[in-house]
């Protein structure tokens, strides 16, 4: 009789660390996938005139791509409803492409730009449109979780200068470190094709 008390206290434990770690870890993933205290996502998106190749015209530093150059985005439909995406850039220092393959699904509505991206597994970031050429789809900026990831992002590897500003000033009044951005070289003499 003792044991089979002994179980049912150990199964209850076991539940409730099972419970302890799936919570913890919604927890966790829920404070990676939402915008920016302050910082409001586009409104009236639409997937399909985003997807294809962006270039990535400016980036706040992250280990993922640290010294790259001529890095693009690619956005394509799943089989499941998902967007699939590629990273590609070229790694300066050891003088080789790099690609990354991830997976991205909206947060809410399909119509709103705030999606989680995943390149590891089971572990998704905030991907946050905070504002989109609505009329052309010709460039973005676009937020992580956070103020530590930001990407400005066009269709064509420059991007008018008045543009640009426009996008860097509104990063600057929603208290991102524009200052710290780093401007992609995106000519094509870098690294072979």
């Amino acid at each position: 009789m003792a044991k089979s008390g002994y179980q049912r206290i150990c199964k209850a434990a076991q539940r409730q660390f099972v419970t302890g770690v799936v919570l913890l870890t919604s927890f966790l993933q829920s404070g990676c996938l939402g915008a920016p205290d302050g910082v409001e996502v586009v409104t009236e998106f639409e997937l399909s005139r985003y997807l294809g190749t962006w270039y990535e015209i400016a980036r706040l530093d992250h280990r993922f791509e640290r010294g790259m150059s001529r890095v693009t985005a690619n956005y394509s439909m799943r089989d499941d409803g998902g967007v699939a995406v590629v990273n590609r850039g070229y790694k300066d220092s050891e003088q080789e492409w790099e690609e990354a393959t991830g997976k991205a699904y909206f947060v809410g509505d399909t119509g709103t730009g705030q999606l989680k991206v995943s390149f590891f597994g089971p572990f998704y970031g905030g991907y946050n449109i905070v504002e989109l050429d609505k009329d052309r789809y010709q460039y973005a900026l676009v937020a992580g979780p956070n103020r530590d990831y930001l990407w400005i992002l066009a269709r064509s590897p420059q991007l008018d200068p008045e543009i640009l500003d426009a996008l860097v000033d509104k990063a600057s009044k929603l208290d991102f470190p524009t200052d710290d951005l780093i401007y992609v070289d995106q000519t094509e003499t870098v690294g072979p094709g």
